[in-house]
């Protein structure tokens, strides 16, 4: 068996899930923290005022790291929902589950910023354009994938079928990502181009919006692991190894 692959099936066994999640979370959370402080430094104090919004853009390097991270997110939830679906493997279930309320957290984080930017900017705080009503959408669809899998009772099942509306609820990314493109839209056009490595910021103020980006995508990452092990943990409480964790734990 290719050397990946044999790690990956290892890796994905309940003991050694936990011990996985275990060993990479705080460091997770120490790279999200290291990144986070000075790129929130640079864009309080360090970049320069807007010359057409003032200090109001600020709120961008919270806004649009939110963003990205919201849209992230439901492509890796929707990954892992397939996988599980097609080769049965628990821990992909337990992480596609897990990233759902991290992932609607970005999603709300990003609508609150958004209305807070738009109230000095567009003079409301909420206006149905197709960029503010997709990302909502998501936001929904967020829900729906954490409502659906407590509503049911055999933890599996459940598993399934928010896996199933996670990889529906997919098509909507393309539709957040490109609404600007695609209709007469009030929310400006991308500023920055990943695919094209174009950017329309100055260095001096595109630096603390990488650092930001980077420490949520981190945050992400350590958020899941988190919910995975302790999903992971209640799906397994009545094997051995769970109960000896919970025992040393005490």
């Amino acid at each position: 068996m290719n050397a990946l692959l044999l790690w990956f099936h290892r890796t994905g066994s309940p003991p050694n899930f936990d011990r996985f999640c275990a060993r990479w979370v705080p460091w997770c959370f120490a790279a999200a923290v290291i990144l986070l402080l000075p790129g929130l430094y640079g864009a309080l104090f360090a970049v320069p005022t807007d010359y057409k919004q003032g200090d109001s853009f600020r709120i961008l390097y919270i806004h649009v790291p939110a963003a990205w991270s919201a849209m992230f997110i439901f492509v890796a939830m929707a990954v892992q929902a397939f996988i599980a679906l097609v080769w049965r493997i628990k821990a992909c279930e337990t992480l596609a589950v897990a990233a759902a309320p991290v992932g609607a957290a970005f999603a709300a984080i990003t609508l609150i910023t958004g209305s807070i930017w738009g109230r000095p900017t567009w003079g409301t705080w909420w206006e149905w354009d197709p960029r503010l009503t997709s990302m909502l959408v998501m936001f929904f669809l967020y829900i729906g994938v954490i409502a659906l899998h407590n509503a049911i009772e055999d933890r599996r099942a459940a598993a399934r079928a928010a896996c199933f509306l996670a990889l529906i609820g997919v098509i909507n990314v393309p539709i957040v990502h490109f609404s600007v493109d695609w209709w007469n839209s009030l929310h400006q056009g991308d500023t920055i181009n990943l695919t094209r490595g174009e950017s329309q910021m100055h260095t001096s103020m595109l630096w603390p919006l990488i650092l930001t980006t980077l420490a949520t995508k981190f945050w992400f990452v350590g958020s899941l692991l988190q919910r995975a092990r302790v999903l992971n943990l209640e799906n397994e409480s009545a094997q051995p190894w769970a109960k000896a964790l919970a025992m040393e734990a005490r």
